[in-house]
C-alpha cells in the first residue's frame, strides 16, 4: 500500500493528518448544497484542503503506518522520507497525482494542489450519493365554461280550495300558535334558571379567592445539579513516546497560561498533551488558529472523549 492510501484511511477519522517535510491534509465539514443548473442534489461532505504550512511531524502518520505494517516506528519514519523524496523528484517534470487525494503541481515555484471530488471522507454520509433530479413541467388549466341549463317555467293554474280545508288550515294555525306560546314560557323559565344558577357559581369563586391556605408542613426544597457538558474538542500540542517529555511539556503550557493537560495515552504508546479542550467544535477550531498563527504551526485538531 502507497503513501496516498495510509493519508487517505486516516483523513477518515482525524481532521488534519500531516505528511512530514511536505505539507498536511485538512478536512472541513460542509452541508448538503443543491445545483440549480444540473438539477442535483449533493450530500453533506468533507472538504479537502492542503496545507503546505503544516510539515513538522505530530507521529500521526508514522505511528499508523508501524501499527498496520507491523514495523517499528524508526522504520515508518523512513519509509515516509522514502516516498517524499519521490514525490519531490516527480513534480520536477511533470504533475502528481495521488489516488484518492488529488493532484499536485508546481507553477511559478508554487505547489498547487487540486482535491479529487470523487472521495467523500464524512462517515456519517457513507451511502449517500448524489441525487439528479429532473425538471417538473407544470400544466396550464383551462376552464371549460358549464353550460347553463335554464328551467322551463310552467304556468299555475289557481284552483279554489274547498271550504273545508279553509277551517283545517285555521285550526292548524291555532294550535302552532298554542305551541309557540308554550315554548316562550319554557324558554323565559330555563332563562331565569341559567342567571340564579350563574350567580351561585361567582359567589362560589369569590369565596375561594379570598381564602387564605396555610400549609403547616411545605416540602423540602428541591436541589437539581445540572451535568457540565462534555469536552470532546482538543487542541494538541504534540504527542510523547517518553511520558518525561510530555510532563515537561505539560509544565511549560500551565506556566504559559494554557488550560493545559495529558489526555492519556492513544494505541500508538504515545503521551498526548493538549493546549485545551472545547465543548464547540467552533471554539475549538478558532483556538486552534490563533495557536498555529502565533505558537505552533504544527498543532491539530483530536476529536475524542476521555
Amino acid at each position: 500500500m502507497n503513501l496516498a492510501n495510509y493519508i487517505s484511511d486516516l483523513l477518515y477519522r482525524y481532521e488534519c493528518v500531516i505528511v512530514p517535510k511536505f505539507g498536511g491534509f485538512v478536512t472541513n465539514n460542509k452541508s448538503a448544497r443543491i445545483d440549480g443548473s444540473n438539477h442535483t442534489i449533493y450530500p453533506p461532505y468533507k472538504q479537502l484542503t492542503f496545507n503546505a504550512h503544516l510539515t513538522n511531524n505530530d507521529g500521526l502518520l508514522a505511528n499508523y503506518i508501524a501499527s498496520v505494517d507491523n514495523i517499528s516506528y524508526e522504520c515508518a519514519v523512513n519509509y515516509i522520507k522514502f516516498e517524499i523524496d519521490a514525490w519531490k523528484e516527480k513534480l520536477k517534470n511533470q504533475e502528481l497525482n495521488l489516488y484518492g487525494l488529488g493532484t499536485f503541481t508546481i507553477s511559478a515555484g508554487q505547489l498547487h494542489f487540486e482535491p479529487q471530488q470523487r472521495v467523500n471522507y464524512l462517515t456519517s454520509s457513507f451511502g449517500l450519493s448524489n441525487v439528479v433530479c429532473s425538471e417538473v413541467e407544470r400544466e396550464s388549466t383551462i376552464k371549460v365554461a358549464e353550460e347553463t341549463i335554464v328551467p322551463k317555467i310552467i304556468p299555475i293554474v289557481e284552483k279554489k280550495a274547498p271550504n273545508y280545508l279553509k277551517y283545517a288550515a285555521i285550526f292548524v294555525i291555532g294550535l302552532s300558535a298554542i305551541g309557540f306560546a308554550g315554548k316562550y314560557y319554557q324558554g323565559q323559565l330555563n332563562e331565569k334558571q341559567m342567571v340564579e344558577a350563574q350567580k351561585q357559581q361567582d359567589l362560589m369563586e369569590e369565596k375561594i379567592e379570598n381564602a387564605t391556605f396555610i400549609i403547616t408542613k411545605p416540602l423540602p426544597t428541591l436541589n437539581l445539579e445540572v451535568e457540565s457538558s462534555k469536552k470532546s474538542f482538543h487542541v494538541i500540542a504534540g504527542a510523547f513516546r517518553f511520558p518525561e517529555n510530555a510532563n515537561r511539556k505539560l509544565n511549560q503550557l500551565l506556566q504559559e497560561g494554557y488550560d493545559a493537560r495529558i489526555l492519556g495515552i492513544n494505541k500508538w504508546n504515545l503521551t498526548v498533551v493538549s493546549y485545551g479542550s472545547f465543548s464547540s467544535r467552533d471554539d475549538a477550531l478558532e483556538n486552534l488558529s490563533q495557536i498555529k498563527k502565533n505558537v505552533a504551526k504544527d498543532s491539530w485538531l483530536l476529536i475524542q472523549e476521555f
